[in-house]
Parts: structure tokens; C-alpha cells; sequence
């Protein structure tokens, strides 16, 4: 098993897979680091579905356009999870408060599912797997995946991985310099920011362009904020609400 810093350091998105399967074994020590990972009021305001099933694959990927959903191992659906507590609410005869219509409960459930899912990075990394996060798995077809995942009032995909032998090994991205991400005291000022963050796009310029397999000459900063103006296409309130989610305050 790798380390603790080559696991976290060495840590890259891999796409592309070998057709044999994870075992039983790695898969019971990803479920245990999902299942411990730390939580609000160790609410555990998440749950997990784990997919093997093909035909289910190929119907996300149909979704999605996501080609690693169907070429991988296992693909994880992470979800914010409010059902299992309002079953025990109704179970113990204990009014439930509306904590889905409230930003705190939408961001509670959202950080526990995240934090679930770095904790399946992490051990199947440690593992030597590799593990790509898609987020798109959010925002494709919300509606569409909720149903086919049989998603229950109080529960929404936040994240999907997927998880399987790496067939690559891309180069490692560079990340934001320390001085753009790590403040101390108090926020950076906007100058300090601006030049780690010049120095940044002109380094991610350059990786693009050099990088092992496909090159492009995108940037950091005008690719990202495409990113948003295409997501200003979304229809996510939509999405929650229909799964029990209205936040008004």
C-alpha cells in the first residue's frame, strides 16, 4: 500500500481503465474509509450507491457522455442524504425539522458527501487504483439520474466517481501556488493574489501545451470561467426542489 504522501501528492484523475475488476477485498477497505469519515454532529448526512451493473453504466453514460461511467469498475454516486434520518424521525415519533429548506441543511449534506468521496480517493489511491471524480454526473440530467438511481425524497447526487485499474498515467497537473490557496490570519490582498495567480495561468498555459497525450493551448483562468458560463445553463434549483430541497433560508 502506498504512502500517505505519495498517495496525496501523487493523487491524479485517471480516465481510462483495465477491464479487470476490483477485488472484494479493496472494495471492503474503500467502503470502511467512506464509512468513516467525519461528518457533521456525525450526522452522516450521506449515502453511497455503488455500480457494477453494465446496463446501468451505459444508461448514466447515455446521460452523461462521460466515458469512464461505462468503461470503469465500479461507479460511486455520492449523495446528500436526508431520508435515513427523517425514517428514524418517523420511526421514533420526533417531529423532523425542515432542515432541506434551509441553505445549512443543503450545505451539510453537500460537505458530508464530499468529504465521503475524498475518502474513497484517498483509499483507492493508497490502493493503486485509479478514481476520477465527475461532477457532471451532478448536473447532466439531475432529474433523469435521480429516478434511475431510485433516489427517495431528501436525497440528490452530489458527486459521481469512478474507480478502476489504471490503464494511464497522466502527468500530475499543477496545482495553485501556496500563496493563492493558504491565507494566513486573515485573507490575502487582491495584489498578492493576482500575481500567484498570473504566475499560475501562464504555468497551466504551459502544461497544456506540453503535456504527455492530447495538448491545447487553453489557459487556467479564461477555460475555468467557460466552465461557469456554461453552467449558467444548469437548471440545479429545479433539480433539489424536486428531491425535497427548497432552501429559504
Amino acid at each position: 500500500m502506498k504512502t500517505v504522501e505519495e498517495t496525496l501528492l501523487g493523487r491524479r484523475s485517471i480516465r481510462r481503465y483495465e477491464r479487470e475488476s476490483i477485488t472484494k477485498e479493496q472494495m471492503d477497505f474503500i467502503y470502511a474509509a467512506i464509512r468513516n469519515t467525519p461528518t457533521s454532529y456525525n450526522g452522516q448526512q450521506y449515502s453511497v450507491i455503488d455500480i457494477t451493473d453494465q446496463e446501468l453504466k451505459l444508461k448514466l453514460y447515455d446521460l452523461t457522455g462521460q466515458k469512464q461511467i461505462k468503461t470503469c469498475s465500479h461507479f460511486m454516486a455520492f449523495c446528500a442524504d436526508f431520508h435515513k434520518i427523517t425514517l428514524m424521525a418517523k420511526e421514533k415519533g420526533v417531529e423532523m425539522p425542515q432542515i432541506t429548506s434551509t441553505a445549512d441543511g443543503l450545505i451539510l449534506g453537500t460537505v458530508d458527501a464530499s468529504l465521503a468521496m475524498m475518502s474513497a480517493v484517498t483509499a483507492a489511491g493508497a490502493l493503486g487504483l485509479g478514481a476520477c471524480c465527475i461532477g457532471y454526473a451532478r448536473t447532466a440530467a439531475p432529474e433523469a439520474i435521480s429516478e434511475l438511481l431510485g433516489l427517495p425524497q431528501g436525497v440528490y447526487l452530489v458527486c459521481g466517481l469512478a474507480l478502476g485499474v489504471p490503464r494511464e498515467m497522466p502527468d500530475l497537473k499543477p496545482k495553485q501556488p501556496e500563496a493563492a490557496v493558504i491565507h494566513k490570519d486573515k485573507y490575502s490582498s487582491d495584489s498578492t493574489l493576482v500575481e500567484a495567480l498570473k504566475a499560475y495561468d501562464a504555468e497551466v498555459t504551459h502544461y497544456n501545451a506540453t503535456r504527455e497525450g492530447t495538448k491545447t493551448d487553453n489557459d487556467w483562468a479564461k477555460h475555468i470561467i467557460s466552465y461557469y458560463a456554461e453552467a449558467m445553463n444548469y437548471h440545479m434549483l429545479e433539480a433539489l426542489r424536486s428531491q425535497g430541497y427548497d432552501p429559504k433560508k
